[in-house]
């Protein structure tokens, strides 16, 4: 584990080794914050406030309490450097290199959206970490549903980055994401993941993607609640769908209480549920749940 600098325990006069640093490994530089907050904090935008941490259990967590402390306000943004506590859907646990990848969490207070349509959210998120990804890295980005990020790497898709929606008390959510960026084969948590440099991205540099992911989550977030969060009128619907690369696909739905569905992914429907087309002739909504794309036979 790296540490932070500190005394090397050295003599004052003999010779001296090289001391372990965080910032030891020159191709993962540090986020720069001073940057960060001057490219992202403005007068009239969505985000009041960004910090860095180095080290975290959770971002989400952190951000929550936060909140109910009343210590942040929307478009508080908090970013890790290293996180040991991470949680993906379901409570999956994930952990990354420090520096490795993009790790951070947004308070939002959609107060002028009907609570029945905040379950936009993650999949509005989606769409706009995939198309920041896109820009400011240079590579094909798609959306396995609800909420995962997808890139390709030597022909084969693989999970790059996920999303997760906690509420923060009763007018607020808090949404993490997590991005591997620069994540070697060898690093990588399980083989089917992916990471911005296993496919290839232009660029790596985290501070100018932070900046696209984010820049590009206010800019959907403005339409879909300008639009009083309707899918439809805010184009989110339609975005969603077309960079999904379930749609179109025989998955099979991994449903609470061990229930499964197959069928053909047809459509996202109105409330961000996936529509199954089973064998049965059956088209079946399918609202939470592990989905599984299968390969043709």
């Amino acid at each position: 584990m790296n540490k932070p600098p500190g005394a090397d325990g050295n003599p004052p006069n003999g010779p001296r080794e090289p001391r372990s640093s965080r910032w030891s490994d020159l191709d993962r530089p540090p986020l720069n914050v001073t940057a960060l907050r001057r490219g992202l904090v403005r007068e009239g935008g969505l985000w009041s406030e960004v910090d860095v941490v180095q080290r975290t259990g959770s971002t989400n967590s952190d951000l929550v309490a936060r909140a109910a402390e009343g210590r942040a306000v929307e478009g508080a943004v908090l970013v890790a450097e290293e996180q040991t506590a991470a949680r993906g859907r379901l409570d999956r646990q994930w952990t990354a290199p420090a520096r490795s990848g993009l790790f951070f969490s947004v308070l939002l207070t959609p107060s002028e959206v009907p609570v029945a349509r905040w379950g936009w959210l993650p999949l509005l998120t989606g769409v706009a970490v995939a198309a920041g990804l896109s820009r400011a890295a240079g590579v094909d980005t798609a959306l396995k549903w609800p909420n995962d990020v997808l890139v390709t790497v030597r022909g084969e898709e693989r999970k790059a980055g996920g999303i997760l929606a906690e509420r923060a008390g009763d007018d607020g959510v808090v949404i993490g994401v997590g991005v591997n960026v620069s994540l070697k084969e060898d690093e990588l948590p399980v083989p089917t993941a992916g990471s911005l440099a296993l496919a290839e991205a232009v660029s790596t540099d985290r501070d100018p993607l932070l900046r696209g992911v984010l820049r590009s989550l206010e800019e959907w977030y403005g339409k879909w609640r300008a639009a009083g969060g309707d899918p439809g009128v805010s184009g989110l619907q339609e975005a969603y769908a077309a960079g999904c690369a379930t749609l179109g696909r025989t998955v099979r739905a991994e449903l609470p209480g061990e229930r499964g569905i197959v069928g053909e992914a047809v459509a996202v429907d109105g409330d961000g549920r996936l529509v199954l087309a089973t064998e049965d002739g059956v088209q079946e909504p399918v609202g939470a749940g592990d989905i599984v794309h299968l390969r043709p036979a």
